[in-house]
């Protein structure tokens, strides 16, 4: 799944900043133990609230132009956009109820 959940700078404005729903993007690396720890919960959590929020991920490493503009120094992020704008953050590996608390902040 987490193919489909890849996201692109190219991709950003059209998937993100245009979206009528909340979307929740996870800033992660391949090399990150944490980024391992919470994609799980974070595929979970976009099958679970499909059509009623999007969620993304993006690889700092092959887009680090998404990272900087977000002032991401550490992984993994979740950032939550809604209206075009952030509008919630977690930093670090964190159990899934804290991700759902949050998308589910926004919904």
């Amino acid at each position: 799944m987490a193919a489909e959940l890849a996201l692109k700078t190219s991709e950003f404005e059209d998937k993100v900043l245009n979206s009528q729903i909340p979307v929740l993007i996870d800033f992660w690396a391949e090399w990150c133990g944490p980024c391992r720890l919470i994609a799980p919960a974070v595929e979970e959590v976009a099958r679970e609230f499909a059509g009623q929020a999007a969620v993304y991920k993006v690889n700092v490493d092959q887009e680090p132009e998404l990272a900087e503009k977000f002032g991401i120094m550490s992984i993994p992020s979740i950032l939550v956009f809604k209206g075009g704008q952030k509008v919630g953050q977690i930093i670090g590996a964190v159990p899934k109820a804290k991700i759902v608390e949050l998308i589910k902040s926004q919904i």
